[in-house]
């Protein structure tokens, strides 16, 4: 399993609490596999939802429903805490 970098960690953790993953442990979480899908955390919209309402109040970052990059931006934890660094506020 890949090691977090950056706010990965704090934001695995944000994951965890926001959409009650209490059943996945930190260290089940790889940065790098898909956040939807059948693989990685298999999330779904309304969990996208919730995810970018705690990024907004966390870290003062839009992120909205209609943006064509989304599907890149919520590919992994990794890309989307590389998003959430060069976006912060």
């Amino acid at each position: 399993m890949a090691q977090f970098q950056g706010i990965e960690k704090e934001m695995a953790e944000l994951m965890v609490e926001v959409l009650n993953l209490e059943d996945i442990q930190l260290d089940e979480i790889d940065p790098e596999e898909p956040l939807f899908g059948d693989e990685g955390l298999a999330l779904d919209s309304i969990d996208a939802l919730e995810i970018a309402l705690a990024v907004s109040q966390n870290y003062g970052i839009q992120l909205k429903s209609d943006d064509p990059d989304n599907s890149r931006i919520f590919a992994s934890l990794r890309t989307l805490c590389a998003h959430i660094e060069l976006h912060r506020a």
